[in-house]
């Protein structure tokens, strides 16, 4: 895979060339829908071309990982298989082996760098004798990528057709599904949702579907709310057999805590109500985690942070989401909706007092287009990736790329004079986020949230690791 920017005067026709790939292929990985308007900056994943199979009658995977000296269970990850012995004649499978065509001027390092591989693996599976010298045209196979398991979970606050075809299209890159919310009243009730086809959706792409319970209430969260329960020990018990209850009508397989803007004096009785929802749910097989607001220090002041204790969740839950984004929210200044430096900073602290593999770094799906100048009290409007692009494309705006926070913005005036200011997210952001869930050696990465489309993230995702599967 690439991502290539889009400079002035490039057609799909002429990308497609330069990578040795086809125009369709660059069109459905980016999902472009007018694929004759390119805007200047804009980021486009570019498919690695990859090999595909058709089984023949009594061929088994084995057959076919020797065939094409690849391991069985790279076959077995790229598509998403259940049972490695269930296949069948006329079956198409995608085989993870890649193929380069040498271009006047490339060099084998400049190949591996492409490739995210080194010059002696290309050396040694293509038998070069001299590593300086390779032929333009020479095909170079390019060795099978070991990507790593992460697990990825997603937010969802539709339950509609849309949301379950959604889920539909992005079944293998999803660990989890977190449709939002059942919240909490302060007699121990949950609120109603209407979402058991899209968990019977969820189900069929082997998603592991996790219930959210949050103190929200009339459009906000609620700190008296909170604090009714958490005061409460009886009432919790209530709770507790509610969620149980809910889990077993549902099919959940586990459980997200959002409570946010929790009383600072109600921090050690939130840590309370957790270990008492963890001895009770952990003995029947179910997961509990909870999301947390983004601190960067222990001691960090504000209703948002102060009741939200990272070192003993680490220690009580089976993993944590931390939720990574909303430095540009609606309200504030234009900013990246989660700057990389910012995230790390957040993660910096994290990791000194949560076990890494139970951190699940937050990740948006959206953005934000901003009047500018900006006036205290005005707020923006949330624009999907996509919508992004498309707001570009029609006020003719190059996008730019910030690159302290590792973010696409652009800015354009529209019919009626007003300036505006999009931050948003794009391959490139979405790139920086997965490298750092592998540096960091995070359990895996959680959005926010399905239903704002951003094709390009999917691919990207995929290229850097493989979503686990724990049904």
């Amino acid at each position: 895979m690439n991502i290539h920017i889009v400079r002035r005067g490039d057609s799909l026709w002429a990308i497609a060339r330069q990578y040795r790939t086809s125009v369709n292929q660059i069109i459905s990985a980016n999902q472009l829908d007018q694929p004759d308007v390119l805007v200047v900056g804009q980021a486009l994943v570019i498919p690695s071309p990859m090999m595909t199979h058709t089984v023949r009658q009594g061929e088994t995977l084995g057959n076919i990982a020797s065939r094409y000296g690849v391991t069985v269970q790279a076959i077995v990850t790229e598509n998403q298989l259940i049972d490695a012995s269930r296949i069948y004649p006329g079956q198409i499978l995608r085989v993870p082996i890649t193929r380069h065509t040498v271009q006047a001027g490339e060099t084998l390092a400049e190949i591996a760098r492409r490739y995210g591989t080194t010059v002696q693996a290309l050396v040694r599976i293509n038998g070069i004798t001299n590593p300086q010298y390779i032929a333009i045209g020479q095909i170079i196979r390019i060795p099978e990528r070991i990507k790593p398991i992460k697990e990825v979970n997603a937010f969802i606050t539709r339950m509609d057709q849309r949301a379950i075809e959604e889920v539909q299209e992005l079944g293998k890159y999803l660990t989890y599904l977190s449709p939002f919310t059942y919240s909490v009243g302060t007699d121990g009730s949950l609120t109603q949702l209407r979402e058991s086809s899209l968990l019977e959706a969820a189900r069929e792409q082997r998603i592991t579907p996790l219930l959210v319970l949050t103190n929200f209430s009339e459009g906000n969260f609620s700190s008296d709310t909170a604090a009714a329960i958490l005061r409460n020990p009886t009432l919790q018990d209530q709770i507790i057999t509610n969620i149980l209850r809910v889990s077993r009508e549902k099919g959940y397989a586990g459980l997200n805590i959002d409570f946010e803007y929790v009383y600072p004096e109600d921090r050690e009785n939130y840590n309370a109500f957790l270990r008492r929802i963890v001895a009770r749910l952990r003995p029947l097989g179910l997961l509990v985690s909870t999301s947390l607001a983004p601190k960067v220090s222990a001691e960090q002041k504000g209703i948002l942070y102060e009741a939200h204790d990272y070192e003993a969740h680490g220690k009580i839950v089976d993993f944590v989401v931390l939720m990574t984004y909303e430095w540009g929210w609606s309200g504030g200044r234009p900013l990246a909706i989660a700057p990389i430096n910012q995230v790390r900073r957040v993660l910096d602290y994290a990791v000194t007092v949560i076990p890494r593999n139970k951190i699940m770094m937050g990740a948006p799906l959206y953005g934000r287009d901003w009047n500018i100048p900006w006036v205290q009290g005005t707020r923006a409007r949330t624009v999907s990736p996509k919508r992004a692009i498309q707001l570009a494309a029609k006020y003719g705006a190059a996008i730019q790329y910030q690159e302290t926070y590792q973010a696409p913005f652009f800015r354009y005036t529209d019919e009626n004079g007003q300036e505006h200011e999009v931050w948003f997210e794009d391959a490139r952001s979405a790139q920086a986020k997965f490298d750092t869930v592998k540096q960091y050696g995070l359990r895996g990465i959680s959005y926010w949230v399905l239903g704002s489309p951003f094709p390009e993230n999917w691919p990207v995702q995929d290229w850097n690791f493989t979503a686990r599967k724990r049904i």
